[in-house]
């Protein structure tokens, strides 16, 4: 074992380390794995949201335990707002709602796949997800397309 792979042992969080190597099916209490989450030193988790039926990537936000507690219980996407220090239920103003189908956490209980209904568009440019900016690497350009109304 290489240097490297010792380190990134290390900063896993060894909760979810102990999973890896388990070869039958298991349930885990879902409040211990909450309290287990890496979060970062703000206290949130980084989340992606995926469109379930079509798989695509929606955006990308923040959540903390309350928020992933309060998505869990009510079925409706609440993220943490870091710019404002608030909830956000997704669609709560605009109406462009997120309804959890599916939460999933990835191996290292460093990042969180919600995966939703998404009603209207997910960005809050109105278009239908938060990636829009295309890199072109041969023009070394951003290519901005127009919004659609």
């Amino acid at each position: 074992m290489d240097a490297l792979t010792v380190n990134i042992d290390k900063m896993k969080n060894s909760y979810f380390l102990q999973l890896e190597n388990i070869d039958i099916p298991l349930s885990i209490d879902l409040e211990e794995a909450i309290k287990h989450l890496a979060y970062n030193s703000h206290g949130l988790i980084p989340v992606v949201t995926q469109e379930h039926k079509t798989k695509d990537v929606l955006m990308l936000a923040w959540m903390n335990q309350d928020a992933l507690r309060k998505t869990l219980s009510t079925g409706c996407v609440t993220y943490w707002s870091r710019s404002r220090q608030q909830f956000w239920v997704k669609g709560q103003t605009s109406g462009n709602t997120q309804q959890l189908v599916s939460l999933s956490i990835d191996c290292d209980g460093d990042a969180i796949l919600c995966q939703v209904k998404q009603l209207g568009a997910a960005c809050h440019t109105g278009r239908g997800d938060c990636f829009y900016l295309t890199v072109d690497r041969e023009t070394k350009k951003v290519l901005v397309p127009a919004k659609h109304t």
